[in-house]
C-alpha cells in the first residue's frame, strides 16, 4: 500500500510544520513519532509531546482504497526526505510491519510502532467561545516580550507568556523575576475577556509558524488569522491547517501593573541602534558569569562602563538630552541587549528615578510598549 506519493517539498513542508515539538530523547519512544491516519487520499498527521500537540491533514496521493494507520520517527523522515531535490517525486509504502520510504533510485526500510500505542491529548469536552486574532498582530506581540519568559524556573508560572485579551485589546507579558516585558495591540473586534498563561514551548512554536504578512499579494485578501478556544486548562488554536492543543500553565502571574513603574521624573530619549552598539562594545569586558555595567547619567552625556576580574575595563559616551542630577545604576547588559534586538524602532525612552530603582525602556509617543529591567550591584 502506497502511504503518500508526491514532491519532496510538499511532503517536508507538511512534516515540518508539525515537527518541532517532537523531542530528540524521550522516555516513551513513540512520541518521537508521528502518527500518520490515511483516509481516502487525505492524510492526517500528528505529533505530541503529551503537553502539546499539533495536527494537520493533507493531500499527498497514494491508494486511497484502504483506511490505514500507523506512526514513524518524525525526525528521521524529515532527514530523509533533506537528502532528495525539492521537486522530486518521493513515495512512502507499506510492506507489513515496515515501511519503505523511496525518492528516485534511493531506498530506505523504516521501522513503525502501532498508531494504537500513540498516546493522545486528551481534549477537553468544554471549550469557551471561539475568537480570533490576525496572525501578524500576534506574532509581532510576542516577539517584543518572548524573550524575557523564564526558562525552566522553579516558579512554573513564569515559564510561559500571559495571555490577556479583553473587548478590543489584546495584551502580553512575560517575566523571568528580573525583567519585565509587556506589549499590546488594539483588535478590530471585540473578544471575550481571557487571562491565560501559555506555556513556553507552545509559544516557541507559534513563533516559527506564525505568519506576519497577508497569505498572498492580493492587497483586499483578509489578513491571516489564528483562532483560539480556551478551557480550564487546555487551549485549542487553529490556523495555517494546523490545530493546536496545549495544556495551559496553572498558579497566578505576577501583579505585572504593581511592577512597570509610573510617573519616573528622568527620561531620557536615545537612538536604539547607537545604544545597542555601545552595549555590545562594553559586553567584550564583561564575563559569562558576571555581565554587569554601568549606566551614568550626567547632564549632557550618558557613560557606560564595564571591567572584569583580570582587571580590564572599558567605557564609552553617548550624547543624551539630559540636565538632571547624577544617577549612576548597575545593569546585567544581556537585558537590556535583549529588549533592543527585539523592538525596530529607531528612537526608545529610558526612564529612571535613582541609582536603586529599576529602569523603564519604552517606545517615545507608544504607551503599547514597556520593559523593565532591575538593577544589580556592581
Amino acid at each position: 500500500m502506497i502511504v503518500f506519493k508526491a514532491p519532496q517539498d510538499k511532503v517536508l513542508s507538511v512534516l515540518q510544520s508539525i515537527a518541532g515539538i517532537v523531542e530528540r530523547r524521550h522516555t516513551l519512544p513513540i512520541l518521537a513519532n508521528v502518527l500518520l491516519r490515511k483516509t481516502g487520499n487525505t492524510l492526517q498527521l500528528t505529533t505530541s509531546d503529551l503537553e502539546v500537540q499539533i495536527r494537520t491533514t493533507a493531500d499527498l496521493g497514494g491508494d486511497a482504497a484502504t483506511d490505514f494507520s500507523t506512526s514513524i520517527g518524525a525526525r528521521k523522515l524529515i532527514e530523509i526526505l533533506r537528502t532528495f531535490s525539492a521537486d522530486q517525486t518521493v513515495t512512502l509504502e507499506a510492506s507489513q510491519d515496515r515501511f519503505v520510504l523511496k525518492g528516485g533510485k534511493s531506498r530506505f526500510t523504516l521501522q513503525s510502532l502501532p498508531a494504537n500505542d500513540f498516546p493522545l491529548v486528551q481534549e477537553s469536552p468544554n471549550y469557551g467561545p471561539a475568537f480570533s486574532v490576525p496572525q501578524a498582530v500576534l506574532k509581532n506581540l510576542l516577539s517584543q516580550v518572548s524573550f524575557a519568559m523564564a526558562v525552566q524556573d522553579i516558579r512554573y508560572y513564569l515559564n510561559g507568556i500571559l495571555f490577556v485579551a479583553e473587548g478590543r485589546t489584546l495584551s502580553l507579558v512575560a517575566t523571568d523575576g528580573h525583567r519585565l516585558a509587556f506589549a499590546s495591540a488594539t483588535l478590530d473586534a471585540d473578544v471575550p475577556k481571557q487571562e491565560v498563561i501559555l506555556p513556553r514551548k507552545t509559544v516557541m512554536e507559534l513563533q516559527r509558524l506564525l505568519r506576519d504578512a497577508k497569505p498572498s499579494d492580493d492587497k483586499d485578501a483578509p489578513p491571516a488569522m489564528i483562532q483560539f478556544q480556551f478551557a480550564n486548562n487546555q487551549a485549542k488554536l487553529s490556523f495555517n491547517g494546523l490545530e493546536f492543543v496545549t495544556k495551559l500553565v496553572e498558579g497566578k502571574f505576577p501583579d505585572y501593573n504593581r511592577v512597570i513603574p509610573v510617573g519616573y521624573s528622568n527620561v531620557v530619549t536615545l537612538g536604539r541602534q547607537a545604544l545597542q552598539a555601545s552595549l555590545q562594545r562594553m559586553t567584550i569586558m564583561t564575563t559569562d558569569k558576571f555581565k554587569g555595567v554601568r549606566l551614568n547619567f550626567e547632564p549632557g552625556v550618558l557613560r557606560i562602563t564595564s571591567a572584569n576580574a583580570e582587571q580590564e575595563e572599558a567605557q564609552d559616551e553617548l550624547e543624551i538630552d539630559y540636565g538632571g542630577q547624577q544617577v549612576e545604576s548597575g545593569f546585567n547588559v544581556s537585558y537590556l541587549l535583549d529588549v533592543l534586538s527585539n523592538i525596530q524602532q529607531d528612537m526608545v525612552n529610558l526612564s529612571f528615578e535613582d541609582g536603586s530603582s529599576s529602569a523603564l525602556i519604552s517606545i517615545p509617543g507608544d504607551a503599547n510598549f514597556k520593559y523593565v529591567v532591575m538593577p544589580m550591584r556592581i
